[in-house]
């Protein structure tokens, strides 16, 4: 690995936290998933790798966030081709203070847009937790890298090649992991000082999803939230008990849900099962477009390694109803949705393909579908993969081609947009905020800044010449940003 360190001379300025260590961002996106600083230190506009730029480290391929913990940054990336590291790196000068690497073994075909160095880690004062999936997860010693538990883990399967990206979020003294795969779909808590499984929930009765674990602090106590195929779902910290359901999302969710004052804020956009897998498999260059699916076209979309027949007789073989060889129409429901929960978009419903936002109330018990739901509206501006921002009583979507809507959290009503952010193109990283700003990273590799506002303001748009994917970092009165090459720190002089 190239390492180039460029100092731009600033003292760091600490602040005190609640519960955390001076501008803890233990995890994906923070405090509680929520995107959120819980500093107050001023934080660039303008930046660039001339303008406000403290250091610089070149890093290998990677779209994993940086996390910042007691003065250490942690990312990973890939060493090359064969290998996956974990870095950390001192938050004041981006010295190096250890790496750790192992090899990824076997591993699936992923898209060109995805790399094998997707996960973000996790961290506290004492320990940084990873994940990867033929490595499974382990803890190290955040100051020195040396080894404290690893915990081996069925290795996912996706038969669509966006592949692993899901990583570890802490809770007290909880390690939650969720992983929603097409064969062995679960969601894991663990001991975080010593790996012990303290329980488990299989969740074969969901799809494939992207979301991360959030915690709802309710008059009962805290609950664990988790989106699913179709489902919310709140879960008991302690025993992993599934204590109440809200049928409320679609055939998948890629966003992470954040919480605030006991309400689950979610936008989300997904397909009907049917028109996803005939737009993937039977109109791919492997089909023929005849409106049905095989298990010969599932294999040439897939490659060269041979579909599980475990996967086939979990999906392909219930829905076969006629027993002719091929899904289509309700088939096409049947083999991929539980029989209870076709997830707002079944074959036959004209909405099929839908995008909503929608706000959940915890606390409850049993199916609260109709009792703790406070709203939801259909709309046409959320992404299916970049998360919502909740600040100011305002709920800040960002879609692809940089387009922003903003709504009141109380009713959900609109209160701008769309309007756009002088920035087009791809988004997979979600907003974060602090100092009163919102940072929004695009893919090409520019930021934009906008202020927190009940009207669209974009204050910059910063161009930092590098494609990224993860979400930026605020900790320490510093913007941590990873790019697909780089890990950068921006601060006012």
């Amino acid at each position: 690995m190239i390492r180039t360190i460029l100092f731009c001379g600033l003292t760091a300025q600490v602040i005190l936290l609640q519960s955390l260590s001076a501008g803890d961002w233990p995890q994906f996106r923070g405090p509680n998933c929520t995107g959120i600083a819980v500093e107050s230190s001023p934080l660039p506009v303008a930046f660039s790798p001339t303008e406000n730029l403290q250091w610089s480290v070149e890093l290998g391929d990677g779209i994993g966030c940086p996390i910042v913990v007691a003065g250490r940054v942690f990312t990973s990336a890939m060493v090359d081709e064969k290998t996956i590291g974990l870095f950390a790196f001192d938050s004041k000068t981006g010295e190096e203070l250890w790496s750790r690497s192992w090899p990824i073994g076997d591993v699936e075909e992923i898209h060109l847009t995805n790399s094998h160095a997707a996960t973000t880690p996790a961290a506290d004062d004492e320990r940084v937790y990873f994940y990867f999936s033929t490595l499974g997860m382990v803890a190290l010693d955040a100051e020195t890298g040396k080894d404290v538990w690893k915990k081996e883990l069925p290795v996912p399967y996706f038969v669509f090649k966006w592949g692993a990206g899901m990583s570890p979020v802490l809770y007290k003294d909880l390690l939650l992991f969720c992983q929603d795969d097409d064969l062995n779909p679960m969601f894991y808590a663990f001991d975080k000082r010593t790996g012990e499984l303290k329980w488990k929930d299989d969740r074969s009765d969901m799809a494939v999803n992207y979301t991360h674990p959030v915690i709802c602090s309710t008059d009962h106590g805290d609950e664990i939230v988790v989106g699913g195929t179709g489902l919310l779902v709140g879960y008991s910290p302690e025993t992993g008990e599934r204590l109440w359901i809200a049928k409320t999302l679609l055939r998948n969710i890629k966003t992470t849900p954040v919480c605030r004052d006991g309400v689950i804020y979610i936008s989300l956009q997904s397909g009907g099962i049917a028109n996803q897998w005939l737009a993937s498999v039977d109109r791919w260059e492997t089909g023929n477009s005849d409106g049905k699916i095989t298990k010969e076209e599932i294999q040439a979309f897939v490659g060269k390694r041979p579909v599980p027949e475990a996967f086939y007789k979990k999906t392909f073989d219930k829905g076969d109803l006629d027993g002719d060889g091929d899904l289509e129409g309700r088939e096409l429901d049947v083999a991929f949705l539980k029989s209870d929960n076709f997830a707002g978009a079944a074959f036959d419903d004209e909405n099929a393909a839908a995008e909503f936002i929608l706000a959940v109330k915890g606390g409850g018990r049993g199916d609260v579908t109709k009792t703790h739901l406070l709203w939801k509206h259909e709309t046409k501006h959320t992404d299916h993969i970049v998360s919502p921002i909740v600040v100011d009583e305002r709920m800040l979507l960002i879609k692809g081609g940089g387009i922003a809507t903003c709504f009141e959290t109380k009713s959900g009503e609109e209160l701008f947009g769309p309007g756009r952010i002088r920035n087009g193109g791809n988004y997979f990283a979600s907003p974060v905020y602090g100092d009163g700003k919102i940072y929004v990273a695009g893919e090409n590799g520019k930021v934009a800044v906008l202020r927190s506002a009940g009207e669209l303001d974009v204050l910059a748009v910063n161009d930092l010449g590098d494609p990224i994917l993860g979400s930026p970092a605020i900790a320490d009165g510093a913007l941590f940003v990873r790019t697909r090459k780089s890990l950068m720190k921006f601060q006012v002089k």
